[in-house]
């Protein structure tokens, strides 16, 4: 049984890691505006944390489809405070940043993670920038920021192409500097990708094991879910999404030990994985006896 990846710098819990969101903006399409105020914010990363989260990962800018990015300064002023406080508190803190200057302000204040949803391409300085501050890097499969990104979803194969596009992004962080034992993969579900797209990521999920790094899911409240689980021509609400979002969780896992999942919902899902665990130890301690 393949034993769960190790991500230098991070937790190794010996299991799939679990990342709770904190999103600290007004317009985040799963729970827009509820943590805005820094407060709220930090009362709700230790309500995640409380509910078995490995992980706190903070936000500042939506990216939502056709969202307006923040300022840098605004973007600061929403995520350094919580992320102090939490760090300060003992949680392992990872901050969801496109820009080199917030990734360095948020290590200064204590994360040890960059989860950057454009995998490098948005800013010019963000590989250089993690490779200099030695922590861990989420790469993601990105096309373009939210406002034009469906433009961009067109595929003969998407998991083809998402792979080739990924391992180049994967080359530039390494050749910037980065260890590779700090980096983890993120397909970019909903990332210039349609419904279709992401449910053929999801049915072929198993072919990312080419690339050799840790696997982050990533499909937490996602639009796609919404348009599944729609009552004709209603979407479900995003955050009544979070059975559909721990199914594919258990699956996923179940399937090949992901690195980690990023939730909004930490409990389910965190009691899902032990349910897993259970199981691969079961399906661990048969294996000797069956290749006799």
């Amino acid at each position: 049984m393949k034993r769960i990846p190790v991500v230098t710098g991070l937790p190794a819990p010996g299991r799939t890691t679990v990342m709770g969101v904190v999103n600290v903006t007004p317009d985040s399409f799963s729970d827009g505006g509820e943590w805005l105020d820094p407060d709220d914010a930090i009362r709700h990363g230790h309500e995640l944390i409380a509910e078995g989260a490995d992980l706190i990962d903070v936000g500042g800018e939506s990216t939502r489809p056709g969202a307006v990015r923040p300022s840098i300064e605004e973007e600061l002023r929403r995520v350094l405070p919580v992320i102090r406080e939490l760090t300060a508190a003992g949680a392992v803190v990872s901050v969801d940043t496109m820009r080199a200057v917030v990734a360095e302000a948020a290590v200064a204040a204590g994360a040890r993670m960059i989860n950057d949803v454009s995998g490098g391409r948005a800013d010019p300085a963000m590989l250089r920038t993690v490779a200099g501050l030695g922590v861990a890097y989420i790469c993601m499969h990105w096309r373009g920021h939210s406002e034009d990104m469906y433009s961009r979803a067109v595929y003969r194969d998407v998991v083809a192409e998402v792979i080739i596009e990924l391992r180049e992004q994967l080359d530039q962080a390494v050749a910037a500097g980065i260890e590779p034992g700090r980096l983890i993969i993120d397909p970019g579900f909903g990332f210039a990708k349609t419904a279709e797209h992401n449910w053929e990521l999801l049915r072929r999920f198993d072919e990312f094991d080419v690339l050799g790094l840790p696997l982050l899911l990533g499909v937490s409240r996602k639009r796609f879910l919404s348009r599944l689980l729609a009552d004709g021509d209603r979407l479900r609400p995003a955050r009544q999404c979070d059975d559909a979002s721990m199914a594919l969780t258990v699956i996923a896992a179940r399937q090949q030990r992901l690195w980690g999942v990023r939730v909004h919902a930490v409990r389910p899902h965190r009691d899902a994985i032990e349910v897993i665990e259970r199981l691969h130890r079961i399906d661990s301690a048969e294996q000797p006896a069956t290749s006799q």
